[in-house]
């Protein structure tokens, strides 16, 4: 019985010992970033100003690059799918595709 619980100590140690040794992933850190730092809007203000002006059309999410600053969200109208771009630091829509 003892050796048992050994054998199960060891195996849970080895096998969490993968995910410690994993480094961080920064790229999902970015947006979180870039938001705490000022250069773009929260999501939240964002999608209150865009949703809106969507009727009609399910929102299905959002996607930020923080390299550029800007937001896409991705909207579906039937079976279209729109894609709205918004400038993240003053919430300007600077383009739309599908629709």
């Amino acid at each position: 019985m003892r050796l048992i619980i050994l054998v199960i100590a060891a195996v849970g140690t080895v096998a969490a010992a993968p995910a410690v040794s994993r480094p961080h992933n920064r790229g999902q850190n970015g947006p979180f970033e870039a938001t705490q730092q000022g250069r773009v809007m929260p999501l939240r203000e964002i999608e209150s100003m865009i949703i809106p002006r969507m009727r009609g059309a399910d929102y299905l999410g959002p996607e930020l690059y923080a390299e550029t600053s800007r937001y896409r969200l991705k909207f579906r109208r039937g079976d279209r799918v729109i894609w709205i771009d918004v400038d993240g630091r003053t919430g300007r829509i600077v383009g739309k595709t599908g629709d």
